[in-house]
């Protein structure tokens, strides 16, 4: 019987591979043609609740196309960064599709923080203006830092305008993109990072209170928005001021709202797979204004996952380990 080992990928293994965003954004395309198409396996991710507003969920996923299959799991804990911890920790299993056999166990902080943000641009490669150059971030944390480095790999950002309940997450956030040729202004009230924003990204954590922050009236008139937090920061009104609801998995989002989240969302218009498989258009006039609200999906994971590990087998990283 042959010697089987898999591959142990640390989080700083992961992020040391160079893979670039572009990188991710198309993998991702091509996983959500194939959702869209009805060729991919990805049943609703269970998970368990170990504190209020905490989640620890498994999420598996095939895309046959990429001959990538496996499961994420990751945990999100809002008060971790009182404990100088990450919201966002866990590890992904990466199989063969041939025989199930694990390939490979790696630190998926990196790829969570990377693949959200690529699906916000994806998402607003279909729904945002193509000339859209400003951005507004509210949550200046991991997302926020990763969806601006997203969105300015497909559209001529100019102006980022950051906000978060803590200014010193603003302050930080602006030092760490600092260098990537953006305008970056620190906003003192929510509401200077949403009007007069070509796209808006919330991004803080997610409650299954939302705190509603974000007022009808003050996104403009063809404005693109990313709920990166569910719709914790959206009023019910303000997303009915939507033209187009869209989210990555309508069969997800509804068992969200069987279980209170999303009580005051407006119709769904479309999931990110119609609209990149064309099946529905996306955006169809300059003043419309658009929702993506992408609840994260194990076939983000799992179109990066593959390209995570021939790159840490070419160039000889990682830790091998006998199974």
């Amino acid at each position: 019987m042959p010697d089987r080992k898999l591959l142990y990928l640390s989080q700083s293994d992961v992020a040391s591979l160079g893979i670039t965003m572009r990188e991710i954004i198309d993998a991702l395309e091509i996983a959500f043609r194939e959702m869209g198409h009805g060729r991919v396996e990805m049943p609703p991710k269970p998970g368990v609740h170990t504190q209020p507003d905490a989640f620890i969920h498994a999420m598996p996923a095939f895309i046959p196309a990429l001959h990538s299959v496996g499961v994420k799991w990751v945990s999100g804990y809002p008060d971790n960064f009182k404990r100088g911890l990450p919201y966002i920790s866990g590890l992904l299993i990466l199989n063969d599709d041939e025989t199930g056999v694990p390939l490979s166990v790696m630190d998926c902080t990196w790829i969570t923080a990377m693949r959200t943000g690529a699906a916000t641009a994806l998402a607003a490669k279909y729904l945002a203006r193509p000339e859209s150059e400003t951005v507004g971030i509210l949550g200046c944390g991991v997302q926020g830092r990763s969806n601006v480095d997203a969105l300015r790999t497909l559209f001529r950002l100019k102006r980022v305008v950051a906000y978060d309940v803590m200014p010193a997450a603003a302050r930080r956030f602006a030092e760490e993109i600092g260098d990537w040729g953006l305008e970056i202004v620190e906003a003192r009230e929510p509401r200077a990072a949403v009007e007069e924003m070509d796209m808006i990204v919330t991004a803080g954590p997610i409650l299954h209170t939302p705190h509603a922050t974000i007022k009808a009236g003050w996104w403009k008139p063809g404005a693109f928005a990313s709920l990166v937090d569910f719709d914790s920061y959206w009023d019910g009104p303000a997303m009915h001021e939507a033209d187009k609801f869209c989210t990555d998995d309508i069969p997800q989002l509804e068992h969200y709202r069987s279980i209170g989240y999303f009580q005051q969302i407006p119709p769904i218009y479309a999931s990110l797979g119609e609209l990149v498989a064309g099946i529905k258009p996306g955006r169809q006039s300059p003043q419309e204004r658009t929702i993506a609200c992408n609840l994260g999906l194990a076939l983000d994971d799992m179109a990066v996952a593959p390209i995570v590990y021939r790159r840490a087998q070419a160039r000889g990283i990682g830790t091998w380990l006998p199974l």
